[in-house]
């Protein structure tokens, strides 16, 4: 693992590009004002961007026999689902009982076979690395595997292309590979900078930047289905620290107010852990300086429409 950071450089990320290229959506951006650009990466399949870093993972290297195995909240359970069908790949998805049945219906839907593999994303990491290890199924983990980040950073590859006059990218954390991936991309953009949000109940990078190394954290909160890892995958923390990426945090109020206002001004329905990002620039957590063009990834929309829209 100790090599994977390294190697996980704009070549590698464009070379995910081209091979996930006819499979995945290249989502649109949208002015909010003229400082802030929004990606709008909610719109991709299986609605967040983690169909990007599973299909470069089952792209990269073609499952077994036994398919595929994962562990999700329910964003990357849904897209290696979905990835799987579209690459007649089987798929089991373990799932914690904090999952949503929106999420796990979602799931079953493509085609996967959904089993609860205990109350917290942690345990169900286990039960599915136990799978793995019985059937020899592929293992696709959510965060931090280099295949997965690096499909995570094309979001950022496509950001840069549609708005290259960013001086800094807000993101969403919680295993860290959407914020790895963007590190890597920006690695080499020094003046542009990478500030990973995270919710006050689950801050993940945050706990491992004041040591230098991942560690534990306990996970509640709203986004903790998205969110919700106990700590931050070794890929992703050092992408970030390579980059000098820093942390900020917002609790659920700004998180829901974030949720309300894209759909009252926006008509959009994003999850808690697909607004956590914009929450940071519109709670006060994240101030930019008067003339900071600032990018925002609105990640996921995986949620019933009613908590954000009633």
């Amino acid at each position: 693992m100790d090599s994977v950071p390294s190697s996980i450089i704009r070549p590698t990320i464009s070379e995910a590009y081209r091979r996930i290229g006819g499979h995945v959506r290249h989502t649109p951006i949208l002015a909010l004002d003229p400082n802030t650009t929004l990606k709008l990466e909610f719109m991709q399949h299986s609605g967040s961007f983690k169909a990007r870093g599973a299909f470069n993972r089952m792209l990269a290297e073609h499952p077994p026999k036994a398919g595929v195995v994962t562990a999700s909240g329910g964003n990357h359970g849904a897209a290696v689902a979905f990835a799987a069908r579209q690459l007649g790949v089987k798929a089991t998805v373990f799932v914690p009982t904090v999952t949503p049945q929106g999420k796990r219906d979602r799931i079953a839907s493509y085609g996967a076979t959904v089993e609860v593999g205990g109350d917290v994303y942690d345990d169900a990491q286990r039960a599915c690395d136990e799978r793995a290890g019985e059937t020899g199924a592929m293992l696709i983990h959510p965060f931090d595997h280099g295949a997965v980040v690096a499909g995570a950073g094309t979001v950022a590859l496509e950001l840069e292309a549609q708005d290259p006059g960013l001086d800094t990218v807000l993101v969403a954390v919680g295993g860290g590979g959407l914020v790895g991936g963007t590190a890597a991309w920006y690695a080499s953009r020094p003046m542009v900078r990478v500030i990973g949000v995270e919710p006050l109940g689950m801050a993940t990078l945050h706990a491992a930047l004041a040591v230098g190394e991942p560690v534990q954290v306990e996970v509640n909160g709203l986004a903790a289905d998205s969110l919700g890892a106990r700590r931050i995958g070794t890929i992703g923390l050092e992408l970030c620290l390579r980059k000098g990426v820093q942390s900020v945090l917002v609790d659920d109020h700004a998180i829901v107010a974030a949720q309300r206002r894209l759909w009252s001004e926006l008509r959009i329905v994003a999850e808690p852990g697909g607004a956590t990002a914009l929450a940071a620039l519109w709670s006060g957590a994240y101030v930019p300086e008067d003339d900071e063009r600032v990018g925002v990834i609105v990640c996921g929309a995986n949620c019933d429409p009613a908590t954000v829209t009633g």
